[in-house]
């Protein structure tokens, strides 16, 4: 599983304080933990190293209460079906600072996982430079702690690899 987020703006956090969650905890074997910060192109590299299953711990906007938490199956877009300026738009920034884009990428350099879940959690405020997560957020990690303890445990029923 990889956390994912910029801790400087506040609930963008949200993922690194997961996973650092989850590190102090015992984890099955084959499940590794990673914390990619914004260089979602870490997380590309990890992939690369060969999983079953995908793990990306975020703040995501869905326009729900701040604090929810969700798992997502994430729509991976298929950069080979586009046209090149769209591929090229897309790609430009290699830093691919959204899961979304490493996934993207992942999936078009072929090493994207068969199973791919973001669990998120509604954020309340990422727009001004903080460090530390609003307390409805904060309140939210041990939430996602056991989403993503719950989805490792369902992988792992049926023995895959977990980054």
């Amino acid at each position: 599983m990889a956390g994912v987020g910029n801790v400087l703006q506040g609930d963008d956090g949200f993922g690194v304080e997961v996973v650092r969650a989850l590190m102090t905890r015992p984890q099955p074997d084959g499940v590794d933990i990673t914390e990619t910060g914004i260089g979602g192109i870490a997380l590309v590299q990890d992939l690369m190293l060969g999983y079953d299953a995908c793990i990306v711990v975020d703040a995501v906007d869905r326009n729900r209460p701040p604090g929810t938490v969700m798992v997502i199956e994430p729509d991976i877009i298929d950069v080979h079906a586009l046209r090149p300026e769209q591929r090229h738009d897309l790609l430009a920034d290699m830093h691919l600072a959204t899961p979304s884009r490493a996934l993207m990428v992942a999936r078009a350099l072929g090493v994207l996982p068969a199973r791919s879940w973001i669990v998120g959690c509604q954020p309340e405020e990422i727009e001004t430079l903080h460090i530390g997560l609003s307390a409805t957020v904060q309140a939210a990690v041990p939430v996602a702690v056991a989403e993503v303890e719950r989805c490792v445990a369902e992988l792992r029923s049926g023995s895959a690899s977990v980054v």
